[in-house]
């Protein structure tokens, strides 16, 4: 069955590097017809991310995992918009199209006509959606945003890291990119909304989303608990301030994170665990006090785990009811017996890279399962698209291209 949730819809992708390609792969999954356009000989940035990857037979490649990670199921088309007649080419796509995301920084795309003004011109119904650092106005609006920079700026980075005072103490980023992957998802929630409404309007808008307000209100609690209360929260390690024990603690073969969030899941431990007098020491009594006297608890519990094996005692507490799970790497992760089970390493069939491991996308529709496709080689669809869809004949490709306008 082909996913037909975006089926017909046509999205220009001015994207580059992760949060925008993020989102346009995402519409692209769920059956939009996604037209990105790279510079010529050049591509996104991420085309350039090493490692490179090799063919079936060993030979090295110009694709790499980085590209690959957030640009399925795309068209590209190699066009320089710099020139005019280039920047003819992207209006007249962008008039035929019911979306268009980028991520260039703000008055970029206004020095080549392409910006949200020149582009309703042309297709008031246009659902145009921009990404940047720091939004559409305010003093930062010029600043390029990367996404340690944000999670540096928005507070995330100084809530990660162990405590003021332990050994290797300070703030610390991750190295997952979260707030690219949250503005990625962000973002198409708000090109899905703003769909929906010119559905019900024949309206089509400009979407500001902005890496900073993503990051900052990911912070979620945090911030709330510091506008209620004016304390500013404090590093916790792997633990928490509200709620205990929750920590990684140390087992025979490696960590496991043991997140305990009421009074039911923590006597389940205690029993799991075959520590029923913890149930009666007023220290642990409540969950209050359990975080009053954390360090002692986490002591305590870490003299039982240590000597046991985390994927046995995974099992056994899960079965019991306590959350928890191992502290895997990225390879054990993807021998997890669910990640198995849900099929999270997927496959597609790439026309230089063959058969292509990938990570399968996590929309998952009863009645309209999501299809993934490969990513393209840089400038694949050039000719099959303007052709198609501008109508332009070989010959005109053909200058176009001695022009410098197309790769």
């Amino acid at each position: 069955m082909q996913n037909q949730i975006l089926a017909g819809t046509k999205v220009l992708d001015l994207t580059r590097v992760l949060a925008g390609p993020w989102c346009t792969q995402a519409l692209a999954d769920m059956g939009a017809d996604v037209y990105k356009i790279e510079r010529p000989g050049v591509g996104d940035e991420m085309r350039h991310s090493p490692p490179f990857l090799k063919d079936p037979q060993g030979n090295p490649t110009r694709e790499t995992p980085s590209y690959v990670a957030v640009n399925r199921g795309k068209r590209s088309l190699a066009v320089d918009f710099t020139k005019e007649a280039g920047r003819k080419l992207i209006l007249d796509l962008a008039a035929q199209c019911d979306v268009l995301a980028e991520n260039f920084k703000v008055g970029d795309l206004k020095r080549y006509g392409l910006d949200y003004e020149s582009v309703r011109a042309v297709n008031p119904g246009i659902v145009y959606c921009s990404i940047t650092g720091y939004g559409q106005d305010g003093p930062y609006a010029s600043w390029p945003g990367y996404d340690p920079v944000l999670q540096a700026v928005s507070g995330i980075m100084s809530t990660c890291g162990l405590p003021d005072g332990q050994p290797g103490g300070g703030p610390m980023r991750s190295m997952v990119p979260l707030v690219d992957v949250m503005t990625g998802m962000i973002s198409t929630s708000a090109v899905l909304a703003a769909l929906l409404h010119r559905h019900k309007t024949g309206q089509g808008q400009h979407l500001d989303v902005a890496l900073l307000d993503v990051a900052v209100t990911a912070t979620n609690y945090m911030a709330q608990n510091y506008l209620s209360t004016g304390a500013t929260p404090r590093r916790a390690g792997n633990g928490s301030h509200l709620f205990a024990p929750s920590n990684s603690f140390p087992c025979a073969d490696g960590p496991l994170l043991i997140q305990i969030g009421n009074d039911g899941q923590w006597a389940k431990l205690c029993k799991t665990l075959d520590r029923e007098s913890w149930l009666s020491d007023p220290r642990y009594g409540t969950n209050a006090e359990r975080v009053k006297h954390a360090a002692e608890l986490n002591e305590e519990v870490a003299a039982v785990t240590r000597t046991l094996e985390r994927q046995a005692l995974s099992k056994v507490l899960g079965a019991a009811g306590v959350p928890c799970g191992p502290v895997n790497t990225i390879q054990e992760t993807f021998e997890h017996e669910q990640v198995i089970h849900r099929g999270l390493r997927a496959e597609v069939e790439h026309p230089v890279l063959g058969a292509l491991p990938v990570v399968r996308s996590p929309f998952r529709f009863s009645e309209t399962p999501v299809q993934m496709k490969a990513p393209p080689r840089l400038g694949a669809d050039t000719d099959a698209v303007l052709g198609g869809q501008l109508g332009l004949s070989a010959e005109a490709l053909s200058a176009l291209r001695e022009q410098g306008v197309l790769g």
